[in-house]
C-alpha cells in the first residue's frame, strides 16, 4: 500500500471542490454534522461556505503509537450543537472513508437518536476502494487504498516536553 502526502493547499482546495460538488447537486440541507477529529476542518469550512449550523460528533476507531491501528469504533454519547433540534436534512461530513465502518455506523447512530431526520447524506474528501459504503459526495476515489498523510498530522508528533 502506498502513501499519499497532502499539503495544506491541496487539503483546502479539496474541501472547496467538495463544496462545489455538493452545491452543483442542488441538494439543500439545514445542518452539517462533522465527525471529530478528521471532519472538524471540513465541517467548519463547509458550514461557512453554505451558511449552515455545524454540529460536532466525536467518533474514533484509530489508535496505537502511530494512530494507524484500527480498533473498535467509539461514538460519543451526544452531539455538540447550539440548538435543541438537529434538523430534518443533515449533511454528515468527515475527511475520508477508509473501511466505511465509521460512516456506516454513524449514519445509523444519527437516525436512531434523531427521528426528525428525513434525509441524510454523506460527504468526504477521500473515498477508498476498500470501503463498505459509498459516500454521497466525495472528491477523490482512491482505488489503491493509500494511507493519507494530512498536513496537520505533524502535530501528532509534538509532546509536552518539546
Amino acid at each position: 500500500m502506498s502513501d499519499l502526502d497532502i499539503s495544506w493547499d491541496e487539503y483546502h482546495q479539496s474541501i472547496e471542490l467538495l463544496a462545489a460538488k455538493i452545491f452543483e447537486s442542488g441538494w439543500e440541507f439545514d445542518r452539517i454534522v462533522c465527525l471529530a477529529r478528521g471532519g472538524l476542518r471540513v465541517g467548519d469550512i463547509l458550514s461557512r461556505i453554505f451558511h449552515q449550523p455545524l454540529a460536532i460528533l466525536a467518533a474514533s476507531s484509530y489508535g496505537g503509537d502511530s494512530e494507524q491501528e484500527r480498533g473498535k469504533l467509539s461514538i460519543a454519547s451526544q452531539i455538540t450543537m447550539t440548538s435543541d433540534r438537529l434538523g430534518s436534512r443533515v449533511l454528515l461530513v468527515d475527511d475520508l472513508v477508509d473501511s466505511g465502518v465509521t460512516l456506516q455506523q454513524t449514519v445509523g447512530w444519527l437516525k436512531d437518536r434523531y427521528p426528525e431526520i428525513e434525509e441524510l447524506k454523506t460527504a468526504v474528501i477521500w473515498y477508498k476502494d476498500c470501503s463498505i459504503c459509498v459516500p454521497d459526495y466525495y472528491v477523490s476515489y482512491l482505488p489503491e487504498n493509500p494511507w493519507i498523510h494530512q498536513p496537520f498530522e505533524k502535530y501528532d508528533n509534538y509532546s509536552r516536553t518539546t
